[in-house]
């Protein structure tokens, strides 16, 4: 079967690279259960497997998974994920529990090597006792064993000596598992559990140091937690601005709807984040999906630019122009000409799409991001909407990577972000150059 390479291991990779040790079979140190409690656990485990999305890493063929295997191309090298079955001699079934917990939290294998950060145990290190033992025992007898040698690591020099790590580790990761803030609801403490420890969401969406640590692990005291960061040729955004324009209990509502269904009211999750959806949020309990809206929605959120929702008004009237414009077939620019002739059938001349089959642009979040990456890496590539049980129709739009060069790709967006109300920065043809490189990359 051909390997595939998936988009959100690739963004959990551009951080770093990582490895699991594999060793043979060995007896757990959990402590005895009776079989029903055992079969909880596991089902429990096999839950808490899915909220912290192992599959995505560790599984480069859907008929073998957690064996490893998938290429990730990385700035540092390329490297691949390992077998964490419990095979006797090529997985982890040398595991006990301590190894397992001190490889989960503290990124240090059972034969004392140091994994790499794009395993995210910096978050996974707030993951409490019971949860762990609960995942433990999910991998070592929920999960079946495969027997595949790990492909060895290919990381440049100096990120191939891993003792390094250790220096890394000292200066960038936390230690310690979550500790609950007497001043928040139960909800609220169940959210940012899930956010900052299994879910790992800071790994893609807080900004990153060169040497790929995250600046920082928590809100508490900070605005920088989930404040947005490129990575990979896409822009995970600012998780903390739900509120503006709209009520907290609007807010957390409509958050939960998206992460459960991949769709919102302006449009869908696109590029990473559509396998997050597909692999992982859609399967997480009522509660748990409810916990990490009230997290994300709650201070602090950052507030809607004045000078942006000011302009967004002024522009209104400009909006009607462009749409009667563009249906009249007179185009002033290059970028609208290549909107009319590639977009408008499904976005409309108005920018306003037509959800639930096509995102609207004008006003749109998305489109006026400062940083234009996803819009890029979505024009070249294509893109689709997660399939999901409520929603489980996977909508695409093709890419144009192959029929527009890249000054063609920055005038239609420059073009779509400065249309309708919208009234972000253009887009350059090296903006597009660079993203298209990556996805090359990404392709090979």
């Amino acid at each position: 079967m051909k390997t595939i390479i998936k988009p959100v291991a690739l963004v959990h990779a551009a951080l770093l690279a990582f490895a699991y040790a594999a060793g043979a079979s060995a007896a757990s140190q959990t402590p005895a259960a009776t079989p029903s409690d055992d079969d909880a656990q596991i089902a429990r485990g096999a839950y808490l497997a899915r909220v912290g999305d192992c599959a995505a890493c560790h599984t480069a063929n859907p008929g073998r998974p957690f064996a490893g295997g998938l290429p990730l191309h990385t700035p540092f090298g390329t490297l691949f994920s390992t077998n964490i079955t419990p095979d006797a001699s090529t997985g982890i079934g040398a595991y006990t529990y301590d190894d397992f917990a001190h490889a989960v939290r503290e990124g240090v294998a059972r034969d004392g090597h140091r994994l790499y950060p794009a395993m995210p145990y910096p978050s996974y290190s707030k993951i409490d006792d019971a949860d762990m033992h609960a995942l433990y025992r999910y991998f070592t007898h929920g999960v079946k064993p495969v027997a595949q040698p790990n492909h060895a690591q290919e990381l440049s020099f100096p990120f191939s000596i891993r003792p390094l790590m250790a220096a890394w580790d000292w200066m960038y990761s936390p230690h310690g598992a979550y500790r609950a803030d007497s001043s928040q609801s139960v909800e609220w403490n169940r959210g940012a559990y899930l956010v900052q420890g299994l879910a790992h969401c800071g790994a893609c969406h807080t900004p990153h140091n060169m040497l790929g640590a995250e600046a920082t692990f928590d809100s508490n005291g900070n605005d920088v937690f989930l404040s947005g960061y490129s990575l990979a040729g896409w822009y995970a955004p600012d998780l903390r601005h739900h509120l503006a324009g709209g009520s907290p209990a609007a807010a957390k509502g409509a958050l939960a709807a998206y992460l459960r269904s991949g769709r919102q009211a302006d449009g869908a999750a696109f590029g990473p984040m559509t396998e997050v959806i597909d692999d992982s949020l859609q399967y997480l309990h009522d509660d748990d999906l409810n916990a990490i809206a009230t997290y994300l929605t709650s201070a602090p959120v950052h507030a809607a630019d004045p000078a942006a929702a000011a302009a967004s008004a002024t522009h209104a009237d400009a909006a009607d122009v462009v749409a009667v414009q563009l249906r009249a077939g007179h185009v002033g620019s290059a970028g609208a000409g290549v909107y009319l002739n590639n977009c408008s059938a499904c976005h409309r001349t108005d920018g306003s799409g037509a959800m639930p089959a096509f995102p609207k642009l004008a006003n749109s979040a998305v489109v006026a991001e400062s940083d234009p990456s996803s819009l890029i890496h979505i024009v070249l590539s294509g893109s689709h909407m997660p399939s999901t049980q409520i929603a489980p129709t996977p909508l695409a739009m093709p890419d144009f990577g192959w029929r527009l060069n890249d000054q063609q790709v920055a005038d239609v967006l420059t073009f779509v972000r400065s249309s309708w109300g919208n009234h972000a920065a253009p887009v350059t043809a090296d903006d597009v150059s660079k993203v298209r490189q990556i996805t090359k990359a990404a392709a090979k």
